[in-house]
């Protein structure tokens, strides 16, 4: 079974941003389908504002068309999930609750991100997911 991950933009923009290193081998494997990545409308959006950032595209080895051309083979690999119950006020970062939305939602085995210290002071736990760095899974599977 393939396992599901939620791939936080901290992940998504350090893959960009770098040549090599577990940030792009989730990446890699997201799109190879050794990872099946989850998307809702909320981490869509953040990927797309976040990739358009100035200070990113001037830190990417590659042009602003390669960075929509990767996030539109990203998306075409990922299983959009819609989201009908949130589960806020969970984290103290605010914008980092709809990642554990999507990963509960979306029966998500793993949220991988760099801020794994974010999720540690949730106020609900779910047991079934796993919050780990990009070289945490990388040592998993």
């Amino acid at each position: 079974m393939v396992p599901r991950i939620v791939v936080d933009t901290s992940v998504f923009t350090a893959a960009l941003i770098g040549t090599a290193g577990p940030n792009r081998e989730i990446l890699r494997r997201c799109l190879k389908g050794q990872y099946q990545s989850l998307l809702g409308n909320a981490l869509f959006s953040e990927y797309e504002a976040v990739s358009a950032r100035p200070h990113i595209l001037d830190k990417c080895p590659v042009s602003a068309d390669d960075i929509q051309i990767l996030l539109e083979a990203f998306c075409s690999v990922s299983e959009w999930i819609s989201i009908y119950y949130l589960w806020r006020p969970n984290l103290a970062d605010e914008a980092d609750n709809h990642l554990l939305e999507l990963a509960a939602a979306g029966n998500a085995q793993w949220i991988v991100t760099n801020n794994v210290r974010d999720f540690r002071q949730a106020e609900l736990n779910f047991p079934g997911i796993q919050i780990l760095t990009p070289e945490q899974i990388l040592e998993v599977r």
